[in-house]
């Protein structure tokens, strides 16, 4: 097949059955890309994680424009990105369609469900592959313990995956690891905190497309972290400031984000379908992912060269830690909150084991997850 051709393929798929969040994306394409089909190495895909983490945007999503760029170049890059994002805006787009038109959103509650354990033993399964990889030494530990436990404690994710990466740079090369880890821990800054960069001064108007696609524009040049974090700047901005949304409406532009595949920040296509019909959720879906685009077409080629320096190479070794330490959290949370009643623990069990003793992809997981949520919960 055609590298192009094969590169829209796997992320047109990938895009379509892509549930759980950043953290799962990334599981499968380690998965997909690394395990399965070997595109890249391993500790590549561990570096390019790191570099991804370092840029604002959508993780897993500008992990596909890497991953389509180390397959076929620039193109690659535009096409693996654009198919990924594609399915979600689209299912998005069809439930902002309904809530318009019928004022709820469709009844999906049991197979998301069911999909969330399934998601929750993929995600496990990633996070041992690539921590087996990215702790290189125990002089790693640190690093991992210092983040994971600044995450726990409130810290914002870019904020705690820089301070490892630095703190870890500088004990690899000359320091010692206690100081490393106990510094790293001192980075408790709340998420709330990002808000505060997408403020917009304007009072209740009505809704411009300009202004609705430089509003996302802006969020996309500037989103760190979790994509959970897009709900601040959605608050602040279209209900707060220009009054365009209801508290519910948000609410309910964060739900249909959930439903559906893919990046969570489709949920701006849901909002800019809801403020300005097809053409709103064409604009504010630009806006959002442009650029994107732009910082990984700029980042790629740098990432290897970053290598070949034993300070970058430090620096990344410790944000490959940091990362991992981040995914971690992640998953502890997303164990707490989803484990909650026998039927979710042994689908999470089945998927796990299907995962690891049969070497089940996670597209099949995703799909028999939904199934099990539909027929127990």
């Amino acid at each position: 097949m055609n590298p192009l051709a094969e590169v829209a393929w796997l992320f047109f798929r990938l895009g379509l059955t892509a549930f759980g969040g950043p953290a799962a994306h990334i599981a499968m394409m380690e998965d997909e890309f690394v395990t399965r089909r070997q595109w890249i190495s391993r500790q590549h895909f561990l570096d390019l994680i790191g570099a991804t983490n370092l840029i604002p945007g959508p993780n897993s999503t500008e992990m596909t424009m890497h991953l389509g760029y180390e397959r076929a170049g620039f193109a690659g890059m535009l096409v693996a990105g654009a198919c990924f994002i594609v399915p979600a805006a689209g299912l998005t787009g069809l439930l902002a369609w309904a809530y318009v038109e019928y004022g709820a959103l469709p009844e999906v509650g049991p197979w998301l469900a069911g999909i969330k354990p399934a998601v929750l033993a993929i995600i496990a399964g990633a996070l041992w592959k690539l921590g087996n990889k990215a702790m290189k030494g125990w002089r790693l530990a640190p690093v991992a313990v210092g983040v994971f436990a600044a995450v726990a404690a409130g810290a914002g994710e870019i904020v705690a995956l820089l301070a490892g990466g630095v703190l870890g740079m500088l004990w690899l090369r000359v320091a010692a690891p206690g100081p490393a880890a106990a510094v790293v821990a001192l980075f408790v800054w709340p998420r709330e905190a990002w808000a505060a960069a997408a403020g917009s001064a304007s009072s209740a108007a009505p809704v411009s497309l300009v202004k609705l696609g430089l509003f996302f524009l802006k969020v996309g040049a500037i989103l760190y972290g979790s994509g959970y974090v897009l709900i601040a700047f959605l608050e602040g901005g279209l209900v707060r400031d220009y009054g365009w949304l209801t508290q519910q409406q948000l609410l309910d532009a964060v739900a249909a984000g959930q439903f559906t595949p893919g990046p969570v920040l489709t949920t701006a296509t849901f909002v800019g379908f809801v403020l300005g019909g097809v053409k709103g959720a064409a604009v504010a879906t630009l806006g959002i992912f442009l650029p994107s685009f732009a910082f990984v077409a700029i980042l790629n080629p740098v990432v290897p060269k970053l290598r070949k320096s034993q300070w970058t190479a430090a620096f990344l070794d410790a944000v490959n830690a940091a990362a991992v330490a981040l995914m971690a959290a992640v998953t502890f949370e997303l164990a707490r909150t989803t484990l909650t009643s026998w039927q979710a623990a042994s689908i999470a069990l089945a998927a796990g084991v299907a995962a690891l003793r049969f070497g089940a992809s996670a597209v099949w997981l995703v799909l028999g997850g939904a199934l099990a949520g539909r027929l127990l919960l």
